[in-house]
C-alpha cells in the first residue's frame, strides 16, 4: 500500500470531515478558445461554428481581453505556466490578431520564464502561410489538425485539406522556426483497416513531429456522425489498430504517457498536463471553460463562458457572461481529479492528491486497495499509476472510487 505522505496539516486548525483543506495553489494555465473554422467536421462535438465572411479578430480579441480583465482575480500573483490558443481553427485568424492577444495576455499576467505557448492549425494553405507570424507573436507549440494523410479518409472526415497540404503545413511549420509540433491523428476511420491505420502513423512519424495525439475517432452526441453514423470498423480490429499502433510509436522513440498522447522524451505538452495533475486554469473565449482553487471557501469553482460568439462578444468581462459552479464535495473533487489523473501512465503522487483534491490519502485508500486487487492500479513509492491494463478500463477503476 502506498506510503500516506507526511501530514503537514498538524498545526492548522483542523477542518470538519469531508471538508476540502488547500494547503497550497496549484500551477496555473490560461486557455483561449476562438470558435470559428471554415467548415463544420460531421464528427465535432466542440464549440465551433463556420466563419461567414471576414472574422471579427479586433472585436473578438477586445472580448477576450477584458474577458481575461475580469478572471485577474484568481491569478493571485501565480504565472502562467502555458496559454493553449484553441478551437474552432485558431489559425484561421490572422498573425496580428494572435500578436495583440498575447500581448495583452503579457502585459496582464507574468508569464512563466520556460511557458508553453500553444496554438491549433489547420493544414490548409491560407493557415499555414501564417505559422511565421504566429512565431513571430510568441506561439511556441504549433498542434496541427491532420487527422489522416489519406486522402479518401479526409474526405470522408469532412475535411478541408489534403495529404499533401498536411505534409507542406509540418514543412512548414520547420521552415517557420517551431522546434515543438503536434500532430492530430485519428484511427479506426470509416472503412479503415488495420494496414491503412499503420501506413497514416508511419507517415505521421516519419514527418519528423515530436509529439502525437493519436485518438479513436468516436461518434458524439449531436453531431452529424451521430445522426448519419459512417461504417465504424469493429471492436476488435480497433483493439488491433490500437496494440499495432503502440508497438510502432515505441519502436520509433515515442513514449504513451497518456491515453491518447504519445510524445518523445522531454516533449509532453504542458499544458494537457496541467489538465490531468489538476492544476488550474482560466478560460477566456465564446465556450471557455476554467477551473479554480478557493482556498478560503474550501472549494473548486468551475466558470463556463457563454457559447455564443456574438452574445459572448457583447458580454464579455461581465457576470453575464458566465456561468459558475462551486464544488465543495470532498467525494465530487476526489473523483473528479482521479478521473484526470489516471489518464496518466505515469500516474501521480499521493502528495500530489492531497494538495490538489483537497484531502488525505486515507479517503482514497479503499478504492486504491480495490484497484491495485484487481490488477488495475500500481500503489508504490508514494505515486498511483495505472498498469496497461487498467487504463483499458478506467470507467470500471473510477466506479469503485464512487463507493468509498
Amino acid at each position: 500500500m502506498v506510503p500516506v505522505a507526511r501530514d503537514r496539516r498538524a498545526n492548522a486548525p483542523q477542518p470538519q470531515r469531508e471538508a476540502l483543506f488547500f494547503e497550497r495553489l496549484p500551477p496555473l494555465s490560461l486557455y483561449v478558445h476562438l470558435p470559428w473554422c471554415v467548415r463544420k467536421c460531421p464528427y465535432c462535438d466542440f464549440n465551433s461554428y463556420e466563419a461567414h465572411g471576414d472574422l471579427p479578430d479586433d472585436a473578438y480579441v477586445s472580448a477576450l481581453l477584458r474577458d481575461l480583465d475580469a478572471e485577474l482575480g484568481f491569478v493571485r500573483g501565480r504565472p502562467l505556466a502555458s496559454v493553449f490558443i484553441g478551437g474552432g481553427t485558431p489559425s484561421l485568424f490572422s498573425g496580428r490578431a494572435i500578436a495583440r492577444l498575447l500581448d495583452g495576455v503579457r502585459a496582464r499576467a507574468e508569464l512563466a520564464a520556460d511557458v508553453e505557448v500553444t496554438l491549433e492549425a489547420n493544414p490548409g494553405a491560407v493557415e499555414a502561410g501564417r505559422f511565421a507570424e504566429f512565431r513571430a507573436a510568441g506561439v511556441t507549440r504549433l498542434s496541427i489538425g491532420v487527422q489522416s494523410l489519406r486522402d479518401d479518409k479526409l474526405r470522408a472526415l469532412g475535411r478541408v485539406h489534403d495529404s499533401v497540404e498536411a505534409r507542406r503545413a509540418v514543412e512548414l511549420a520547420t521552415r517557420a522556426g517551431f522546434t515543438s509540433v503536434n500532430l492530430d491523428l485519428m484511427y479506426a476511420l470509416p472503412g479503415d483497416d488495420a494496414s491503412g491505420s499503420m501506413a497514416d502513423l508511419l507517415t505521421a512519424v516519419e514527418l519528423g513531429t515530436e509529439h502525437l495525439s493519436w485518438y479513436q475517432l468516436s461518434l458524439e452526441p449531436n453531431t452529424a456522425f451521430e445522426r448519419r453514423p459512417p461504417p465504424l470498423p469493429a471492436d476488435e480490429l480497433v483493439l488491433d489498430i490500437e496494440r499495432a499502433g503502440r508497438d510502432l510509436l515505441a519502436r520509433r522513440g515515442f513514449e504513451r504517457y497518456e491515453v491518447s498522447a504519445y510524445a518523445r522524451p522531454g516533449e509532453e505538452c504542458a499544458h494537457n498536463l496541467n489538465y490531468w495533475r489538476f492544476g488550474d486554469y482560466l478560460g477566456i473565449g465564446a465556450g471557455a471553460h476554467g477551473k479554480i482553487t478557493l482556498p478560503e471557501q474550501a472549494a473548486i469553482e468551475r466558470r463556463a463562458k457563454t457559447r455564443n460568439p456574438r452574445t459572448y462578444m457583447t458580454h464579455a468581462g461581465t457576470s453575464a457572461a458566465v456561468a459558475i459552479e462551486r464544488v465543495a464535495s470532498a467525494a465530487q473533487t476526489r473523483l473528479e481529479f482521479l478521473m484526470n489523473a489516471l489518464r496518466l501512465t505515469g500516474g501521480v503522487t499521493v502528495e500530489c492528491f492531497e494538495q490538489r483534491a483537497g484531502q488525505p490519502f486515507a479517503a482514497i485508500e479503499s478504492g486504491v486497495a480495490a484497484a491495485v486487487s484487481r490488477g488495475w492500479l500500481v500503489a508504490d513509492a508514494g505515486r498511483l499509476a495505472p498498469t496497461p491494463v487498467g487504463l483499458q478500463f478506467l470507467n470500471p477503476m473510477l466506479e469503485m472510487f464512487c463507493e468509498v
